[in-house]
């Protein structure tokens, strides 16, 4: 009779690890409990006057034959970027955006293009700067766009406005449902920066052409949850 004894004594024992799971569902399948909380999006805007701008600087020039009216180009493109780095432009603020030839119509001879993009750093000389390059030879010049030179930074401030706004939301909203707000447990930066400022393009400037910076936004949005509790 003791084989039988046994097999009974292990049906027992699983029937009462079976038991043991009941009303247990976070211990069957590996189902958790949902966490909750409470989820605000915030906003932070940043405004700041401009501190620099870029333009588009070309030399458009004509000849009989492509060669020539490259070699003339490039001989003016010469003067020009003399002209920048003498009126104290760095040459790591200039570069070259285009290099072209083409058959110009209807005196069946070539045009040659050459144009680049320049940062000026101190827009108060802005003016006396375009003024060097088109006494040099500029005939093409386009801008500005304006903007900051510490983006990075005021991005960061958009952002700690983001998160602080958030937080305003949602003690609000824990207020009013009758609830302790946590800490975070989550937050996501939505894709925002900032606007430049395009002001219209011009075909050519002289004469130390003024340069009105006006005012940049800068603006972030993020996306946090907060514990209940």
């Amino acid at each position: 009779m003791k084989p039988i004894r046994i097999a009974a004594l292990v049906v027992i024992g699983a029937a009462v690890i079976a038991l043991a799971g009941v009303g247990r569902p976070d211990l069957a399948g590996g189902a958790s409990e949902p966490s909750g909380g409470i989820t605000v999006t915030g906003t932070g805007t940043v405004q700041s006057v401009p501190d620099q701008a870029q333009f588009s600087l070309g030399v458009q020039t004509n000849g009989p034959t492509a060669r020539e009216a490259l070699a003339a180009n490039s001989e003016r493109m010469r003067r020009v970027l003399a002209a920048l780095f003498a009126a104290g432009v760095a040459k790591g603020d200039v570069q070259t955006q285009d290099v072209s030839v083409s058959k110009s119509y209807p005196d069946n001879g070539y045009s040659a293009d050459n144009s680049v993009s320049v940062t000026i750093r101190e827009l108060a000389k802005a003016g006396s700067i375009l003024d060097a390059a088109s006494n040099a030879g500029a005939n093409d010049i386009y801008g500005p766009t304006l903007s900051r030179s510490d983006e990075a930074g005021q991005q960061a401030k958009a952002l700690r406005g983001a998160v602080d706004n958030a937080r305003v939301k949602a003690r609000v909203l824990a207020e009013a449902a009758g609830v302790q707000l946590g800490r975070v447990t989550a937050i996501t930066e939505n894709g925002n920066g900032p606007e430049p400022y395009y002001p219209v393009a011009l075909a050519q400037r002289s004469a130390d052409a003024p340069i009105e910076p006006g005012r940049q936004q800068v603006q972030a949005t993020v996306r946090v949850t907060f514990a209940i509790g």
